[in-house]
């Protein structure tokens, strides 16, 4: 009988019965359930509300600030550098449809109890699971090689050889997950995520126009020179970094893993604010930073070059935190989206896939891990290879794939029969939704069209 209700309390294994009624049910046996650990009396209401997010925040806070990865912060920069403040108005464009997309996901893992990888292939079927799966795993480790990429230059430009930067930082990835604990491993990264502060007083430092920054921020504009080739691409490569598809399954496999509840929900989607907030602030950060060259008329090759460029006109410590937080951001690129990839395929392959696990219990989950760091890492360390131009072009082909993944999310949080009237999609859901992928089309169709048209727009 204890085991019956101890099933009934855990709302992975049942995720229709609430831990409440798996009380009641003991109660009515005469029977005590106990907590799997100990806790303490909370004396009132608001202690109790802020100690239920403290241990839900996490999964949204972190897939949106590891989103401001290396290629961000190549991204970001370079729409600095090259136009000025001017795109500003384009991150605040896409905080609401961050948010909208990632509470869907949440709100998705925390019904079913399963990852993003898994719902594709029980609603969808085989065929289609595939073909999520594998547009999945090669836009990831495409990104992670731009990871290894950006800490490669940043290090190398920080005196430490390319050579030994990048195989140590192979080998710190890996020891991260291989604890055994997911607390641990959520504890170090929330920390890693915090340190992106250090954009804001960089961008302090870079002294910007802060009347022309509320200008376009707020106020759709194009910079001098209209509508070019160069401005399209770096406007899909802004929505690919800002929103990318590992960030639906490693969100979901997250909130799974963690074993969130349905009570917990309405902290998810706080937490989930939370992070689409700072990470669209530390993003218009970073393109201060750009414009710090803009203005001081540097030529923009590489954030790390840059670094080294702006070093006279606005001193040391902007050169040395742009190249720590390229390392920094490309550390959590790493660790996510290898996470997403290895949750990902053992949903898939039925095995065992959790932080909580230590690796002999779960063996393939933290090889695939360890095999996405390593031969990411391997691949940067081939010579001349164009490091920038794999940057942003993984953040546009992110932005190309982005739309197909979209519906599948959509068509799930459609679905009564998985999620009940209670968790399904709202009609106002939809309207927001269906407008977001259809941007996104948009902006496919508009590359599209530059490839088949190269004379559509100026070449400048």
């Amino acid at each position: 009988m204890r085991k019956i209700i101890q099933k009934l309390a855990c709302p992975r294994l049942n995720p229709v019965v609430d831990s409440a009624f798996a009380n009641d049910v003991a109660m009515a046996a005469g029977m005590e359930l106990r907590e799997a650990t100990p806790g303490k009396v909370v004396a009132t209401q608001r202690k109790k509300n802020l100690l239920t997010f403290l241990m839900v925040l996490g999964p949204g806070l972190i897939v949106m600030e590891a989103d401001n990865d290396a290629g961000a912060v190549s991204t970001y920069t370079q729409a600095g550098a090259q136009y000025g403040t001017h795109l500003l108005w384009v991150l605040v464009l896409l905080l609401p449809i961050t948010y909208f997309i990632q509470e869907m996901v949440a709100r998705l893992g925390i019904v079913t109890g399963q990852g993003h990888a898994a719902m594709i292939y029980r609603r969808f079927g085989r065929w289609w699971g595939n073909f999520s799966l594998i547009d999945l795993q090669i836009a990831n480790f495409l990104t992670l090689v731009t990871e290894f990429a950006a800490i490669s230059l940043a290090m190398n430009k920080l005196g430490v050889a390319p050579t030994i930067a990048v195989p140590l930082s192979a080998v710190g990835l890996v020891a991260l997950v291989f604890t055994g604990s997911y607390l641990r491993w959520e504890r170090i990264v929330i920390g890693l995520c915090l340190l992106d502060i250090a954009w804001f007083a960089m961008a302090a430092v870079c002294g910007p126009n802060w009347g022309q920054v509320a200008s376009h921020s707020l106020v759709p504009n194009l910079p001098r020179g209209g509508m070019t080739v160069g401005l399209v691409y770096l406007a899909i490569a802004l929505v690919g970094t800002t929103i990318a598809p590992w960030q639906l399954f490693f969100q979901q496999s997250c909130v799974a893993d963690k074993r969130l509840r349905f009570a917990d929900l309405k902290w998810a989607r706080l937490d989930t604010l939370i992070g689409a907030i700072f990470t669209i602030l530390v993003g218009g950060a970073m393109m201060l930073v750009g414009d710090a060259a803009n203005r001081s008329h540097v030529h923009f090759d590489n954030p790390a070059q840059m670094a080294m460029d702006l070093l006279p006109h606005v001193g040391p410590f902007v050169k040395n935190a742009l190249l720590l937080m390229m390392v920094n951001a490309a550390v959590l690129g790493t660790t996510t989206i290898s996470l997403s990839s290895a949750w990902a395929y053992g949903e898939v392959q039925q095995w065992p896939h959790s932080l909580h696990k230590r690796f002999r219990e779960a063996p393939g989950f933290y090889i695939v891990y360890a095999a996405c760091v390593f031969a990411a890492a391997g691949l940067v360390l081939i010579p001349h290879a164009p490091l920038q131009l794999i940057i942003v072009g993984v953040q546009v082909l992110a932005g190309l794939m982005l739309p197909s993944a979209i519906i599948f999310l959509q068509l799930m949080l459609n679905d009564r029969e998985l999620l009940g009237d209670e968790y399904v999609n709202k009609p106002w859901n939809n309207w927001v939704n269906w407008c977001i992928i259809g941007l996104l089309f948009a902006l496919s169709l508009v590359l599209a069209a530059q490839v088949a048209l190269p004379n559509l727009f100026p070449a400048t």
